[in-house]
Order: C-alpha cells, then structure tokens, then sequence
C-alpha cells in the first residue's frame, strides 16, 4: 500500500508535507497494544477500516512518514523514518530497505541540501534513519546543510558510551544514524523545551522513550501539533490508557498522551502524529468521557511556499 501523491495542510502561512517511507498492514492490535481489548476495536470498526485497520488479515494498517515543514523562513525536517541499506535484522519491517523516500522529497520540491533543519523526536530506529545514507562504505549526513535537533536526555540516554547494557540494535542505530551526525558537528542539542525560532516550540512528552518531545507550530491563529509516537494508531484517542509495547515507561505516556489529547482539544490544534493512517493527521474533540479523533483531510499537491532568495 503506498500513497504516490503529497498530501499538504496549510497551518497560517506554514505549509506541512508528508514525505512518505512506508504504508500499510503491521502490527495485530495485540502485538502493538499491551491492553487492547477487541470489543473497544469493534466498537469502532465503522471508521477504523479500512484505512487504520484491515479485518481480514487483524492488522492495524502503520505509516512511516516524515512531516516536511516549510515556513517562510526554514524547512523543517520532522523524524526521518528507517533509512536505506540499514542493518536491522531485529526489526524485519525495517531491514535493508530501499525506497524512494528522497525521490518523494524531491518531488516535493526539495534537494536534500535544502533542509535546514531536522528534529528527531525521539531516537527509535524508525525515526532517525534518514538522518545518514551511505556513500561510499560510509555513513554521512544526507542534510548536509542542516542542523539535527536532539533532545539532551534522548541523545544521552541511547549512546552506548553513556548506557552500555542498551541492546544490539539501539547500539546499531546509534551508531550508523545518529554518530556521523556528531561526527559531522551538525547536532543541535536541546533541552527538553526550547524552540527553533519564534513559532516553532520544543516541549517534553516522555514516556514512549526517555527523552522523547514534540513540536508546537504556532502561525497567526492556527496551531500544529507534531507528537511523533505519542499515539501509534487513532484507537488510543479513544483509550488514551492504552500504551504501545514500546513504550518504555507506559504510566508517562499516558500521562503524555493525555496532556496532548487535552491541548489539541483545547486549542483546535491540528495533530500530526507518526504513524497515522490516511489521512495521516486530524484533529481532538472533548467528549463527556474522554476524546474524539476527527480526520482532517489534505489538499492533493497543494502549492508550497516559496522562499525568498
């Protein structure tokens, strides 16, 4: 399943792109979800499929996808998904991949060296992938004009050097996605709340990892809400109590993901989480016992802005 065309939002005078890695069937909800319980999922089968859930085969349907932010002034890079040519024999959905994905950003409009900034927010392997590609035998930024974002607790937290008893394949990722970029003295490391500019807001969501943060776009009235994987499928909006098996402190993300779910209720924001499927992004509405999840439809190849010269 893959989607060929750039699906745009407009937030004020910011134009947000998915630049698409990988669509379509994953995980069973039980696999993802450590408390799921079938009848909340059938409860809402009506909209759940087929476009975040397939029946026939038990699989909610999984995006991996970058959020391109092009603001008058910067282009913003939000997580780059798995990467090609990637060793990841623990993760059989993100080995050895070869796709598209910087033709899908060209098409877009955009050469690698066009990005000025890329965040990360956090360090899982299906979020920093894009970060280096490999030219000849080495790994090498693929932004190399930009500055990488990282939060000061993700960075130390999964560096070997700091942690040494993490597993092979964080170790691995560390090492081939996020070192060269040190290497390279492109970081930009943060606390867990700063800001790129004046509109753009770092702020903490711990829980699915340690240091784990979204980003705030604020353009005259309208508000944009990238929360990376503090929701991996539009069910949790539903039963914000249920945390991925991923989540490494599951009690914190739900306290993030209630945080996030009262914000964007609360200003209109639109949300753009990670893993959404079509239309990828929506927004939250209050109910008397929770939350709603409303999708919000993209414009087809819409008109990016242009930046002056």
């Amino acid at each position: 399943m893959t989607q060929t065309s750039h699906l745009t939002w407009r937030i004020g005078t910011t134009i947000v792109t998915r630049i698409e890695e990988l669509l379509g069937p994953a995980f069973r909800p039980q696999e993802l979800l450590s408390a799921f319980d079938p009848a909340v999922l059938e409860e809402h089968l009506h909209w759940m499929a087929p476009h975040h859930y397939v029946a026939a085969t038990d699989q909610f349907i999984m995006s991996v996808h970058s959020w391109l932010i092009q603001t008058p002034d910067h282009n913003i890079l939000v997580d780059t998904c798995c990467g090609n040519a990637k060793n990841r024999p623990a993760s059989p959905h993100f080995h050895q991949l070869g796709t598209p994905y910087l033709d899908r950003l060209r098409s877009a409009g955009l050469e690698p060296a066009d990005i000025d900034y890329v965040l990360c927010t956090h360090l899982h392997v299906d979020h920093v992938g894009w970060n280096t590609r490999l030219v000849d035998g080495r790994w090498v930024p693929t932004f190399p004009n930009a500055r990488y974002v990282f939060s000061r607790e993700e960075l130390n937290f999964w560096n070997p050097s700091h942690n040494p008893h993490l597993p092979e394949e964080p170790r691995d990722v560390f090492t081939d996605s996020v070192l060269p970029v040190i290497a390279a003295k492109q970081e930009q490391v943060v606390s867990t709340t700063d800001q790129l500019g004046d509109n753009l807001l770092i702020e903490p969501a711990p829980g699915h990892s340690p240091g784990h943060v979204i980003l705030r776009l604020l353009s005259g009235e309208d508000e944009g809400l990238f929360i990376g994987d503090v929701m991996h499928n539009p069910i949790q909006v539903y039963r914000p109590d249920w945390s991925s098996r991923f989540c490494m402190n599951p009690e914190q993300a739900m306290q993030s993901r209630l945080r996030v779910l009262g914000h964007c209720a609360e200003h209109n924001s639109l949300m753009f989480p990670a893993h959404f499927g079509i239309p990828h992004a929506g927004r939250i509405r209050s109910r008397a016992n929770g939350f709603s999840f409303v999708p919000e439809e993209a414009q087809q190849d819409a008109p990016l802005p242009k930046r002056d010269t």
